[in-house]
């Protein structure tokens, strides 16, 4: 194929990204980061719609839709959508968020599609569902942190609901959509079938909410806010030592001591101000208190060093700069070099999981809308004349 795989592990497969925002696009940015050819269906520049990420220059752009191709087709003419059926012929998966009545009049469902290509894994994104009360109202992140419980844990006790600081919904609706896609693929090496497979915002939010829901549906307890301490370790959290905030975690009966002793108050471990008779954990805000109040006597850097020898996990608070200045986080090798034609070099965070002999990597930019639209037309077999043709009657 003319593409540059990211990697070799995807390469064999062509995947259409009919998606718009971030959900969608996520999940074809984890296949293209592994290799795959992804190749991503735009309206033209004329027709589209507003950037939802901040412009097609824009970082955010640039991180979402890297190692991707970009065609421009107009769907609304019937030779776009021609062409796009042309363009399906030759692909293993088709991702898409359109509204089901949307997808549906276009003649681009799954139903309509998997007659001719019985092989076809088609991936819907929505926000709350393909079917069912909720399926036709528009979704985005923040509404499905609401809808599905984040919110209402997330923040300190008395101080409302609050979101939390990434698109948790998108992201996790996409990495899900993106996995299910893989076991499509794997299952259709044994049946030799496609089928169709679809999440959304809200599932994928429910299922994040992990053992939070399990609070509920096994204990029947509700869960509510606990700001920066976990809801039921203690003590775990946030705690400010002379010179700024660490987090530190302390979970089991052992740890607690490791704690309380590195802290020099190992009585703590049986005082019955912080735990009662079974040796649980009581009086949360009290002993919270005579943490910082011990913890205030030294620098962060002190304590982080003697809980970590300790066996206590322990660390600092980093902002996103201080992130890429941890010397761990540039041993991994997160970051990765690409270099854009038009915006010259870029530095983004690259997939984190690392295999070993098929390793992610950057390969490609994000592109301009449509920057493949003559490849890929000639790769259906069109010839130049051709594709200036429908490029004069509006077809791209």
């Amino acid at each position: 194929m003319p593409h540059l795989p990211a990697s070799s592990a995807l390469s064999r497969f062509r995947v259409i990204d009919l998606t718009q925002v971030r959900a969608g696009p996520t999940a074809c940015r984890q296949l293209a980061d592994w290799g795959a050819d992804v190749i991503q269906v735009q309206m033209p520049e004329h027709m589209r719609g507003d950037d939802t990420l901040g412009g097609q220059d824009g970082s955010d752009y640039q991180y979402t839709h890297r190692n991707k191709r970009s065609v421009t087709l107009n769907l609304k003419e019937p030779e776009g959508i021609a062409t796009l059926k042309r363009l399906i012929a030759t692909a293993d998966v088709v991702v898409e968020n359109f509204r089901p009545d949307v997808k549906t009049r276009l003649g681009i469902d799954h139903a309509t599609l998997e007659k001719d290509h019985p092989r076809l894994i088609y991936a819907s994104i929505s926000g709350f569902g393909q079917t069912g009360p909720l399926a036709d109202r528009p979704g985005f992140d923040q509404i499905a942190q609401g809808l599905g419980g984040l919110m209402s844990v997330t923040g300190l006790p008395g101080q409302g609901p609050m979101r939390v600081g990434i698109p948790i919904a998108d992201l996790c609706a996409g990495i899900f959509c993106a996995q299910g896609i893989l076991v499509a693929l794997l299952e259709r090496e044994v049946s030799g079938k496609g089928q169709w497979l679809h999440t959304s915002l809200l599932q994928a939010m429910v299922s994040m909410m992990d053992f939070q829901t399990a609070r509920w549906l096994v204990d029947g307890e509700v869960p509510g806010q606990a700001g920066n301490f976990h809801p039921t370790s203690i003590p775990t959290g946030v705690y400010k030592a002379r010179d700024g905030y660490l987090t530190i975690a302390v979970f089991g009966s052992k740890i607690w001591e490791r704690f309380c002793t590195t802290l020099g108050a190992p009585e703590w471990v049986t005082d019955p101000r912080f735990v009662d008779k079974a040796g649980r954990s009581v009086n949360r805000e009290a002993l919270n208190a005579a943490i910082n109040e011990r913890l205030a006597h030294q620098d962060r850097s002190h304590w982080i060093e003697r809980f970590n020898a300790d066996g206590v996990a322990c660390g600092h608070i980093n902002n996103v700069q201080e992130v890429f200045d941890e010397p761990q986080v540039q041993h991994l090798g997160l970051v990765q070099d690409v270099v854009s034609a038009r915006l010259g070099p870029q530095r983004h965070v690259g997939q984190p999981v690392v295999l070993e002999r098929t390793p992610s990597q950057l390969a490609r930019a994000a592109p301009r809308r449509g920057e493949h639209t003559e490849e890929v037309l000639g790769e259906l077999g069109l010839l130049p004349a051709d594709v200036a043709q429908m490029k004069a009657r509006g077809v791209f």
